[in-house]
């Protein structure tokens, strides 16, 4: 009889340690390591409610991320553009939407500085592809960079 409820008891146990195991994505096998993983992870989501307490706290949560979002300026120059899109804040990937925003215009940068690590900034120097023919202003330019950005931004919001 004791057996029988110490099989439960164990068959229960070890349930308990697969679920947290799967919750966890613990990768862990033996029941020590499957615990340790879990407690891992409690302690990095208490790092990252501990952030998000106080961002909200300091109000810097809802100012910074619409205060610090790309700002995009375009300027003609007597062959091309001169692309400055910059940011207080870090924005990864969003490189790849602007350099498509670019292909899409047709136009080829003949000179770049990026920079990512504190924040973001991007120069860029471009003219149009002349195969195209079509002549483009700065507000169209701006306009498709802020675009990608607008896009970027959503898929960034949803994460």
């Amino acid at each position: 009889m004791v057996s029988r409820e110490h099989k439960k008891a164990a068959a229960a146990l070890h349930e308990k340690l697969q679920l947290l195991r799967s919750i966890t994505n613990s990768h862990a096998l033996n029941e020590t390591s499957i615990i340790v993983d879990a407690s891992k992870y409690i302690a990095d989501l208490k790092q990252k409610v501990d952030r998000l307490n106080q961002d909200i706290s300091t109000g810097q949560s809802s100012s910074h991320n619409q205060n610090s979002w790309p700002v995009v300026a375009v300027e003609t120059l007597e062959k091309g553009f001169l692309v400055n899109i910059h940011s207080d804040r870090t924005c990864p990937g969003l490189l790849v939407p602007i350099l498509g925003a670019f292909e899409e215009l047709g136009l080829i940068v003949s000179e770049a500085r990026v920079s990512c690590i504190d924040s973001f900034r991007l120069e860029a120097l471009g003219g149009e592809d002349e195969e195209i023919g079509e002549s483009i202003n700065a507000q169209v330019v701006e306009q498709a960079v802020s675009q990608a950005i607008r896009n970027w931004r959503e898929l960034n919001d949803q994460d």
